[in-house]
């Protein structure tokens, strides 16, 4: 992340004592703004309402969208005037303007407007901006860049009304402070944002395809965490095997960033060869997977379900599965009876791949909905594990009659409301 000048570098030590302390505190309080969250265009606001009337009568934020310039915000003294300023419309791009803005959005520095009223034949943005100074009454305007790495994202008006009272040389120098703290926080809010955008599609691509399975009826889904908004190791998959069973998994690797997700990939890859080609029941997967784990990856721990579903034709359908570690999956049917599935028990993978595992079965009814899930479907800080699984088993049985991507849908908009975690969740409907 990119730093800031110091707070005293614009304030001159010529100006009167409390000028300068009201300029640092001034300063300090947008530091504050611009510092407190990763949605830079609130923080814009936040500065906007923060320098007037501190600086000036009125303060507009245009940020560069595209080839053109979006008008972000509008802060008046007045607040009827702000309101005649319409926000979120595109205007014309800078690049054959001759206005003030046009300039500054092409390199200028601070650029002091006074001939408000000047005509503007055939040039869109000057005459938007025309309209803007008369709007917010104004008679002087001071334009600042937004920019950093030699790139424009945007610039600060600031607006006065008194023809009196023109911008001097040390307030031109905190505007352009503020203007320099501004594109700081857009620049590192939008190179974040591009970050996790990337980190959450590489997760998502290394999360299966499952349309390979047309004969069952699967509804899965991945969510990032909403408070870190990062990536992890939660992961599910679903693939047939030679004999026409298929196989179920879900899983977490421990770890909230890319090497959790790589992790999660390599872990996910590793099962279904070793699922694929062994022939063994879930729990014999189970410890093929932990002693391959242990013995060509970095990986540490994992709890994971491995279950396989075997659709015979003339016959119900049965469940095998084996867990390590991980919270028990749960069989909802259309009469609102719910059964977590919580044999089959045993330590997390990464402790020791010797250890016993055992494989647990039962027979599937018909309708009922199998749901494989993450804990952050469920838990929640400081709460007792027992009452997300009950708060699962009471949703899950209202919502068992509901076509699968409802059941899906519905689950995870009731449960999510306070999400603190990854969430995967794969889900299965029984003909």
């Amino acid at each position: 992340m990119k730093r800031e000048r110091p707070l005293s570098a614009v304030v001159s030590e010529e100006l009167p004592p409390e000028v300068a302390e009201a300029r640092l505190r001034l300063l300090a309080d947008v530091s504050r703004a611009l510092a407190s969250g990763l949605d830079a265009e609130e923080s814009l606001r936040r500065l906007a309402r923060l320098v007037v009337p501190q600086l000036a009568d009125a303060c507009v934020v245009d940020v560069v969208e595209g080839r053109g310039v979006r008008r972000l915000t509008a802060t008046d003294r007045d607040a009827e005037r702000a309101l005649r300023v319409l926000p979120g419309g595109l205007l014309p791009g800078p690049d054959d303007s001759a206005c003030a803005l046009a300039k500054v959005l092409r390199g200028a520095g601070p650029v002091v407007v006074t001939d408000i009223d000047a005509p503007a034949p055939d040039d869109p943005l000057r005459a938007a901006q025309r309209t803007l100074y008369r709007t917010l009454g104004a008679r002087s305007a001071l334009i600042v860049p937004m920019r950093v790495r030699r790139q424009q994202l945007g610039a600060l008006t600031f607006v006065r009304r008194a023809a009196s009272a023109p911008f001097d040389e040390q307030e031109q120098a905190l505007a352009a402070d503020l203007g320099h703290r501004a594109a700081l926080a857009l620049d590192n809010a939008r190179l974040y944002a591009l970050q996790q955008h990337t980190a959450e599609q590489l997760q998502l691509s290394l999360l299966p395809d499952l349309t390979g399975l047309a004969h069952l009826q699967l509804a899965a889904r991945y969510l990032a965490a909403r408070e870190r908004a990062e990536v992890g190791g939660d992961w599910y998959d679903a693939f047939p095997l030679p004999d026409g069973s298929a196989i179920l998994a879900i899983g977490d690797v421990v770890g909230h960033d890319l090497a959790a997700a790589v992790r999660m990939g390599q872990l996910r890859n590793m099962l279904r060869a070793l699922a694929y080609d062994s022939g063994d029941d879930p729990a014999g997967v189970m410890r093929r997977l932990d002693a391959v784990m242990q013995g060509l990856t970095s990986i540490e721990l994992v709890t994971a379900v491995i279950a396989r579903v075997e659709t015979p034709a003339g016959g119900p359908w049965r469940l095998t599965w084996t867990n390590a570690g991980h919270l028990p999956p749960l069989l909802a049917q259309p009469d609102g009876r719910t059964l977590l599935l919580e044999e089959g028990h045993a330590p997390v993978l990464g402790v020791d791949p010797a250890l016993a595992r055992g494989t647990a079965t039962v027979v599937l009814p018909p309708g009922a909905t199998l749901l494989l899930y993450t804990d952050g479907l469920i838990e929640r800080p400081g709460e007792d594990i027992g009452h997300g699984l009950t708060r699962l088993r009471q949703h899950a049985a209202a919502l068992a009659r509901e076509p699968l991507a409802v059941f899906r849908d519905e689950l995870l908009t009731r449960l999510t409301d306070d999400q603190h975690d990854d969430v995967a969740v794969l889900a299965l409907r029984i003909p």
